[in-house]
């Protein structure tokens, strides 16, 4: 959970970038009891069960309970089996009904961080706290949910199955929206590995988060792909060659730079080709006499508009 100062850095961080911050920040210990009863009106419904176990009598989802189970991810049962295992599932754990079945509370163990409430000590599963969280925010049908490609299964796909068992209505949001894993000079960031790249630092190093947005559009959202300081150097460059041929007095003809900018964002936000073509439009305007005066402003505008990079 996000303290205040760090809620607000991470909103000065996006606010820096161009994007638009979340209305609400919440973390899952704060939503505890919203969690709490959402796993009780399931298990009331016989959504959720309680395994056999004298000490551990953890509660767990039954995935059956929702009609389009898997229609999220679209993976088959192997899939599913092996994501399931390798994502912090226990398909081997005893008194489950089904391999597939994820936990909604498990209950306290002696050193683990739990909470009393009606269900007995314990602390939720990852997907309830979602999906309670999102449901009373946002309700069911809303349109997009997104996150990394390793949310897909399990986790997408649960939180999405816990809401429609809970309320009976489908889909709970309308798009999902997946980004390829980043990592750093070709390796997995991570906390235990010390190697995560903070917006927060690079902006206390004075780079322009202009560049840094230019940085991440570089490369496809859906693609993974690693952080490394050649790909901000680029970006740094790219930077100062957009603002240098926004600045001149003419510059070649940017209608049809515009159009190939919408185009390419409509074709499943293909950033890469956007900034290539606006790549191709400073050359030839650097490189050649421009006549068309008005093209600089229009393509100043546009790729503020369409791409978020002031220039």
């Amino acid at each position: 959970m996000l303290g205040m100062r760090e809620t607000a850095l991470f909103r000065e961080d996006m606010e820096s970038l161009r994007i638009l911050p979340p209305r609400d920040f919440v973390g899952a210990v704060e939503a505890i009891g919203e969690i709490v009863e959402v796993v009780g009106k399931l298990l009331a419904c016989g959504a959720a069960y309680r395994v056999e176990d004298a000490a551990h009598p953890d509660i767990y989802f039954d995935h059956h309970a929702a009609a389009h189970f898997g229609s999220e991810s679209g993976y088959d049962s192997a899939t599913m089996a092996r994501l399931s295992a390798e994502r912090g599932g226990d398909p081997d754990r005893p008194g489950k009904r089904h391999p597939l079945d994820v936990l909604m509370w498990r209950t306290a163990r002696e050193g683990e961080p739990s909470w009393d409430s009606e269900l007995g000590p314990g602390r939720p599963g990852w997907h309830v706290e979602c999906c309670a969280i999102g449901l009373n925010r946002l309700g069911t049908g809303f349109d997009v949910q997104g996150g990394g490609s390793d949310l897909i299964f399990p986790h997408h796909e649960f939180s999405a199955a816990h809401a429609e068992a809970l309320t009976g209505e489908y889909p709970m949001a309308q798009h999902y929206v997946h980004a390829g894993m980043i990592g750093f000079n070709g390796e997995k960031m991570s906390k235990s590995k010390g190697n995560l790249v903070f917006v927060s630092r690079l902006r206390a190093d004075r780079v322009d988060p202009m560049a840094l947005r230019l940085a991440l559009l570089s490369g496809h959202y859906r693609a993974d792909r690693s952080w490394t300081t050649g790909m901000l150097d680029d970006a740094v460059a790219r930077l100062a060659r957009w603002r240098h041929a926004v600045e001149l007095p003419a510059g070649a003809p940017a209608q049809d730079v515009v159009s190939l900018l919408r185009a390419h964002l409509s074709d499943d936000l293909d950033t890469p080709g956007a900034l290539a073509a606006v790549d191709a439009w400073a050359t030839e305007t650097l490189t050649q006499p421009g006549r068309d005066v008005d093209a600089p402003a229009l393509l100043s505008t546009a790729v503020d508009a369409l791409l978020g990079i002031a220039l």
